[in-house]
């Protein structure tokens, strides 16, 4: 039982708005989703042999997932159906210019009741790397599922990726967001944060002095600050590729799933070429149905 890259956390229904219907009611698109199992679709897109570690609820949503997630090549040895719980919901609003709003349908739900004795020990030990995000903090048990993952990759000297992803709607407050990521980061050696999500932490605005002040607080080896549609930046900037955003949803764990697996091939371009994937991922609607392929993201590198 072997991955090159496991994720754990949230896999859930991102319900997209894809017009209007004939009496004018928003029609909503049912598309898989959840930050970490865009990372591992989108690394399996590229290449990377990549399993998920999760639940969802015994229902047509967990059972869609999965078929999705399968049909993606994801390793599901560690996705566990449960019939005492409903998988998680996220209805996402789109503003002008592709940016979003959610309303989710998640507290005590499919994601947040994973347990730690439900985690394959061993799939985690095996990998080159483990990913996960901060809404794996947010309820019990999957906190604590989250932190068993953690120890189980820091004996195995396995390097962990992390994703600050804050929803307020998901915390009970902002207070308990930052406790979470104190109990975090310290075990973190890669970071994705957005530029708002690193004033949060920092009260920074500037990319390269928030990760600066990201890396001495909490001893995390490398922070990279996406920017949106300006690009983003690690030990440098990074413009991002000129496009017209249809749906952002996904872009983020897209870049960062990019930038790991150009990082395992060791890529010299590895920014880059993160920032060519986003760009491909903003220009259709959804998350995992928009993560782009190694020849595509090779193609909008060469322009």
């Amino acid at each position: 039982m072997s991955a090159e890259l496991v994720a754990l956390g949230e896999l859930l229904i991102d319900f997209t708005p894809c017009g209007l219907s004939e009496t004018g009611s928003l029609r909503y698109e049912r598309n898989p989703g959840g930050a970490p199992a865009n990372v591992a679709v989108a690394a399996a897109r590229l290449g990377l042999s990549a399993a998920f570690v999760g639940k969802v609820g015994d229902d047509i949503h967990g059972r869609f997932l999965r078929r999705t997630l399968e049909a993606e090549g994801v390793d599901l040895s560690g996705l566990v159906t449960d019939r005492e719980t409903s998988t998680s919901l996220a209805f996402v609003e789109l503003e002008p210019g592709g940016e979003r709003d959610f309303s989710f349908v998640r507290r005590g739900c499919g994601d947040t009741r994973l347990r730690p004795e439900e985690i394959p020990a061993e799939l985690i030990r095996n990998a080159k790397l483990l990913h996960l995000g901060t809404l794996s903090m947010t309820e019990e048990p999957a906190r604590s599922a989250t932190r068993w993952a953690l120890a189980l990759a820091g004996a195995a000297g396995v390097p962990v990726s992390c994703d600050v992803n804050y929803r307020a709607p998901l915390w009970d407050s902002e207070r308990d967001f930052l406790l979470a990521c104190d109990a975090l980061l310290p075990r973190v050696q890669l970071l994705k944060i957005s530029r708002e999500e690193a004033a949060l932490l920092t009260g920074l605005t500037e990319p390269e002095a928030a990760a600066g002040a990201i890396k001495s607080r909490w001893g995390v080896e490398t922070v990279a600050v996406t920017l949106g549609a300006e690009g983003a930046w690690l030990d440098g900037f990074c413009p991002a590729p000129s496009v017209r955003a249809l749906d952002t949803t996904g872009a983020g764990d897209c870049f960062w799933a990019a930038w790991l697996y150009a990082r395992l091939r060791q890529r010299k371009d590895a920014l880059p070429f993160a920032c060519a994937a986003a760009s491909l991922c903003v220009e259709k609607r959804g998350a995992i149905p928009a993560m782009p392929n190694l020849a595509e993201v090779e193609a909008r590198l060469k322009g």
